[in-house]
């Protein structure tokens, strides 16, 4: 028997070669447990999912040792002595899940956004974002308690949604998940051609012994940071100088065929679109901690770049020269877009501290998770923009993936996107099981209707990922742009609409509640409509 994250809860027959144990023993589901399962799904069907008055009673509910929890990745877990609802990861467990979940993509992007707001306000803005974000999280935790005499111990927020605003929340709320599930897969096919990209440049020059020098700028030595905005007349994907007494018609040749716009966006089709056409994605789960892993490899490479770089800062706080940009800048609702999506967990983070085993510490948990996420930003941030040789370069240098700013025949670098593009083609699929889960099930009942469905799905979202890789290879405001649109709904206006009315139905609103949640609503729509001017 089994939950699983979705409009609605209903339990339902796990095959028996999809349960394992945490000792990896293989679990069978016994003819009583599928008995048991059928009764509680016809209970599940006499009435809506967030109707409670005809719950399944506990006499055909079944024993603590016969439960098992499916996770959304599709694997089911057997639940040991789980009697009193809760899971039982200790604070600290919770704390890094929430960090782990949060690390993302935009970590890539937090440098080139603090060069777009400006150093002081960049800093200043990932503060204020933290605090908003974390604030608007706990509204998020807090919504299910305020709903009287309902049973909400199941719900997620689209649940909550749909309690207040009707179908119009439950459809609404998928919108907005799958445009940060539809981003989040984007953003990792740009990044995955780009990854592959540099990887095979690496290997072929190493193979053939070929010193490559690209024509962008940059400085001088071992430690070398090149500037590939600035050859705008020279797009910086495949322009090169080879220096070698080998075949250079060999290497004319690979260039033309190894391109990260027009050619490798295509190559990743043939190893992902089949992956994504699994019913089960439960073997990449298993690759989770290259997320972390690809994480602490980051802050370890960034902290050895700035020892050997220095730091390079000069505060200008309104103008700027040739090669700093000013404390604040207009350009700043750009880094709170990225932010946005940074900080965004709203969807799921009732999930996670569901499996927490001390609930009253889930405040305090989900606090420390985002000082801790914070922190990992502000580092990066920093550290990268501070270290940034200016000059010779200008602070403008600054990529949108911080990566680019190192050569591909940077070992440190090399061995970096290494880890990010093995990560980032084991989560793919899971992100397009995600995908596929929350939408197909909505409109057909079932997760996998047919081969046809799912393939016709898989085709619009690898198209999609092909399309901005081949023409909008900019992952900064692929990030800004998701981040704010899926934003809006989950972080800035469901939350606090949800917290008014229940206030207003108690009657507990109050002037001071009712305008700061307009002014948090307000907020999220004026850095929408921001990311289109700027």
């Amino acid at each position: 028997l089994s939950f699983f994250f979705s409009p609605f809860f209903r339990p339902f027959h796990v095959e028996p070669t999809n349960i394992v144990s945490v000792n990896d023993d293989m679990q069978r589901v016994t003819d009583e447990a599928s008995a048991m399962n059928k009764r509680i799904h016809y209970y599940s069907r006499l009435t809506s999912p967030t109707d409670r008055a005809l719950i399944a009673p506990d006499h055909v509910l079944p024993a603590p040792d016969d439960i098992y929890v499916y996770s959304p990745l599709g694997t089911a877990f057997k639940v040991d002595s789980c009697t009193d609802g809760h899971g039982k990861n200790s604070s600290i467990v919770t704390i890094f899940m929430i960090w782990n979940t949060m690390m993302g993509t935009s970590i890539l992007s937090i440098p080139w956004g603090i060069k777009q707001a400006g150093f002081t306000s960049g800093i200043i803005l990932i503060l204020l974002m933290g605090i908003l974000t974390l604030y608007c999280c706990y509204r998020v935790v807090k919504s299910r308690k305020m709903i009287p005499l309902i049973d909400t111990s199941n719900w997620e927020f689209p649940d909550v949604c749909k309690y207040y605003f009707g179908s119009f929340g439950q459809w609404s709320s998928l919108l907005f998940s799958m445009v940060s599930l539809i981003g989040a897969m984007v953003v990792y096919w740009v990044l995955m051609s780009n990854f592959l990209f540099n990887t095979g440049k690496f290997i072929y020059n190493f193979v053939h012994d070929i010193n490559i020098t690209d024509i962008v700028p940059g400085t001088n030595g071992s430690n070398k940071v090149i500037c590939p905005s600035a050859a705008s007349s020279h797009p910086p994907q495949n322009r090169s100088v080879m220096f070698s007494s080998g075949n250079s018609t060999g290497f004319e040749l690979f260039e033309e065929w190894w391109n990260k716009s027009q050619t490798v966006p295509f190559y990743l089709i043939a190893v992902l679109l089949p992956l994504l056409n699994l019913k089960s994605p439960s073997f990449f789960a298993k690759f989770n901690v290259l997320g972390t892993v690809s994480v602490v490899y980051l802050v370890f490479l960034v902290t050895v770049k700035a020892a050997h770089l220095g730091i390079h800062l000069e505060y200008n706080w309104f103008t700027e020269n040739d090669f700093f940009v000013p404390e604040f800048r207009i350009l700043f609702p750009q880094l709170t877009g990225v932010l946005t999506l940074a900080f965004f967990i709203h969807n799921c983070v009732i999930t996670l501290l569901q499996n927490n085993r001390n609930q009253e510490n889930n405040v305090r948990d989900l606090s420390i998770a985002y000082f801790l996420v914070g922190l990992t930003y502000l580092y990066v941030g920093v550290i990268i923009f501070a270290s940034f040789p200016s000059p010779p370069l200008s602070k403008e240098c600054i990529e949108q993936n911080f990566l680019d700013n190192f050569p591909s025949d940077d070992i440190m670098s090399f061995v970096a996107r290494i880890f990010l593009l093995f990560q980032m083609m084991t989560v793919y699929p899971l992100l397009g099981y995600l995908a596929r889960v929350q939408l197909l099930r909505q409109f057909f009942g079932n997760a996998y209707p047919s081969v046809f469905h799912v393939l016709i799905l898989n085709v619009a979202i690898v198209g999609a990922g092909v399309a901005m890789a081949r023409f909008y290879p900019n992952i900064g405001g692929i990030i800004r742009y998701s981040g704010a649109t899926c934003g809006l709904a989950f972080v800035f206006v469901y939350p606090s609409l949800i917290y008014m009315i229940s206030l207003h139905r108690a009657g507990q609103l109050t002037w001071p509640a009712l305008i700061i949640h307009i002014f948090i609503i307000l907020l999220g729509l004026a850095n929408l409509i921001a990311q289109f001017l700027l």
